[in-house]
């Protein structure tokens, strides 16, 4: 795939697409790409979490292997994505169900991306509040069912 790939593929992730066309290639032409083998890991639950993986070919399970449940990641979404914002360690194991492909997005690398581009920094604050907002009301919501 060509860096212009990678870009569009990028662009394809909601929570990097709001960074902007500048931003995105940055994160593009520093990115790391690696390939794995069907049941090869990608991360195992409890590793320190240092970066967030776009998946650019096959898919990956994910899960925490206490008889939750599972997903599936598959090209296009983002696996860890808060691990691009917050030092934590892996909540799941995430393991490659075919030939597969990601674009490493290490923390550094996205933190300078926010860094150099401030309007970039400020649409991510506003769509974390958002979103922390949403999950908060949400959880509201059902505490009041419960109480019921």
């Amino acid at each position: 795939m060509s860096i212009e790939d990678d870009i569009a593929l990028l662009a394809r992730v909601p929570t990097l697409n709001m960074l902007g066309m500048s931003a995105l290639q940055v994160l593009a032409i520093s990115a790391e790409q690696y390939d794995y083998s069907f049941g090869d890991v990608l991360f195992h639950k409890g590793d320190i979490a240092d970066a967030g993986y776009v998946v650019r070919q096959g898919a990956f399970r994910i899960s925490a292997g206490d008889g939750g449940p599972e997903t599936t990641a598959s090209v296009g979404e983002l696996i860890g994505e808060l691990a691009l914002l917050h030092d934590m360690r892996r909540p799941a194991t995430a393991t490659a169900l075919e030939q597969s492909s990601v674009i490493r997005l290490s923390r550094k690398l996205y933190q300078r991306v926010l860094e150099s581009h401030p309007e970039a920094a400020r649409r991510v604050r506003d769509d974390l509040a958002a979103r922390t907002n949403d999950a908060a009301t949400a959880l509201a919501r059902l505490t009041a069912r419960l109480k019921r």
